[in-house]
């Protein structure tokens, strides 16, 4: 096996995941061989958010081109990837950035502030985005939130454990949205739950304290009260539509 552990730059990512992190980079070299361009690490492991034992690594593996052999040789790595707390990589080639940071901004704005390119060079850094393409990704997805709680509320049919889930995802996934509202309005980013949540909403001048709090409970594994949740559906509601009317009036 090729051994390349003393070229990695892993001091910008959790130290509890460098052991880890080292044997999956040498499992991708030796696998992927010539192919293999990159590797960042994205996500929790990249900030002061991780949590041992919690928080999945992941990466973006930059490769020279992509097809279903390579898809094959991931698929093959799962186990021992999932052994290694890693989830499965992003699979991203050069061409595909450039030909779709216009749809992605969102994303890929995230990957730029905070991924760590732990191997070869950072694909990301590069990047410049049109703040009139960010703001139509975060107008699409935020209404698009809006009919997903709809549905998933229907769907639940008064299920409690069903109406957290909804509530649980929709915090979590609010949150590249929210800081890219940050970076339209020019404002620093933070990568904690409880910075963004704050920091949105003091740069939008929005009331969506609930996006934290569903956040802070669901990691602390905490059960929702079932007197808590329609209470908590409305708030959340509330806090996404005036998320997407805030953004649909945004003049770039």
């Amino acid at each position: 096996m090729v051994q390349i552990v003393n070229e990695l730059k892993l001091d910008g990512i959790a130290e509890q995941t460098h052991a880890s992190v080292r044997q999956a980079v040498n499992q991708f070299q030796t696998d992927l061989a010539k192919d293999l361009l990159s590797i960042t690490v994205v996500g929790s492991a990249a900030t002061e958010t991780y949590q041992q034992g919690v928080s999945d690594i992941n990466t973006v593996l930059l490769l020279r081109h992509l097809a279903r052999t390579q898809l094959d040789v991931i698929s093959g790595m799962a186990k021992s990837l999932h052994k290694l707390h890693l989830g499965p990589p992003l699979l991203m080639t050069p061409e595909y950035i450039e030909r779709s940071y216009d749809v992605f901004g969102v994303e890929l704005l995230d990957f730029q502030r905070f991924g760590v390119t732990i191997w070869g060079e950072n694909p990301f850094g590069h990047l410049a985005f049109k703040q009139s393409e960010v703001r139509l990704q975060c107008e699409r997805e935020l209404k698009s939130m809006l009919i997903r709680l709809r549905q998933g509320y229907i769907a639940a049919a008064g299920n409690k454990r069903l109406l957290q889930d909804l509530l649980v995802a929709t915090a979590k996934t609010s949150l590249p949205y929210l800081r890219a509202m940050q970076w339209l309005k020019d404002q620093t980013r933070e990568a904690s739950v409880e910075a963004t949540v704050a920091g949105a909403g003091d740069a939008l001048k929005l009331e969506i304290h609930v996006l934290a709090d569903i956040a802070r409970q669901h990691y602390a594994r905490s059960r929702f009260q079932d007197n808590q949740l329609l209470d908590l559906f409305d708030k959340t509601y509330k806090a996404i539509e005036t998320l997407a009317s805030w953004v649909d009036r945004f003049e770039v």
